[in-house]
């Protein structure tokens, strides 16, 4: 096994125990003026404070193609050392060295391309694809993708019957909110990505603490 091999098989196990500990991920879409304004950065620093003591740390963020992105996200790694942080909406290379260089745990496609996830793993990043149909699942499958998001889930739910695939984590995406999660892992998926059903105007879905207080009690 080649030395690039075995540092992704690492991050794919870390990824799989992230996975299967927590139920879903929150995307974190940033608006233009978090860059510059601190009382809006504070804000939502102070609510991902409240889910990690919750035990909650499976946190992306909305890849922008702005100057400030990188310091925004760097510094929130820094900030929050426990946070399981990725990337997410990942359409170009940029995007992936970028991320890369921040020191991210993995980063999530928005559709599939696959000449990018061949650039991911040449870069030895975990690159999560994106995938909206049977042509796309199959060669991603054929590429050795075991963790697949299926965006959006709900247009594809019908088309896409997971249950045909054993050996792979599905990740539902699109339009999903916390009260979505049984639904989903009862059909088969690992975990949901909750957007703007999770954070929306600068806050984040109240219900999402609740959830989560129910099950660390």
């Amino acid at each position: 096994m080649k030395k690039s091999d075995s540092s992704i098989k690492i991050k794919k196990d870390f990824f799989y125990k992230k996975l299967r500990s927590q139920s879903f991920f929150l995307l974190i879409k940033p608006t233009k003026n978090i860059y510059t304004d601190n009382v809006h950065r504070k804000l939502i620093e102070q609510q991902i404070e409240q889910l990690i003591k919750l035990g909650f740390v499976n946190i992306e963020i909305s890849w922008s193609d702005n100057e400030n992105w990188v310091n925004y996200v760097s510094n929130l790694k820094l900030k929050f050392p426990k946070l399981h942080l990725g990337s997410a909406s990942i359409i170009t290379r940029k995007a992936i060295d970028q991320s890369i260089n921040i020191g991210l745990n993995y980063s999530m496609m928005k559709v599939w391309d696959k000449n990018l996830f061949n650039y991911s793993n040449s870069k030895n990043h975990l690159l999560i694809p994106g995938i909206s149909n049977l042509k796309d699942l199959e060669e991603a499958i054929d590429l050795d993708c075991k963790i697949i998001k299926i965006y959006p889930v709900k247009d594809n739910i019908k088309l896409i019957n997971i249950s045909q695939y054993k050996n792979i984590d599905f990740i539902a995406a699109g339009g999903v909110s916390i009260s979505d999660i049984n639904l989903y892992r009862s059909l088969g998926f690992k975990a949901i990505v909750i957007g703007n059903k999770g954070f929306k105007n600068k806050v984040i879905d109240p219900k999402i603490y609740e959830w989560l207080k129910e099950r660390s009690n």
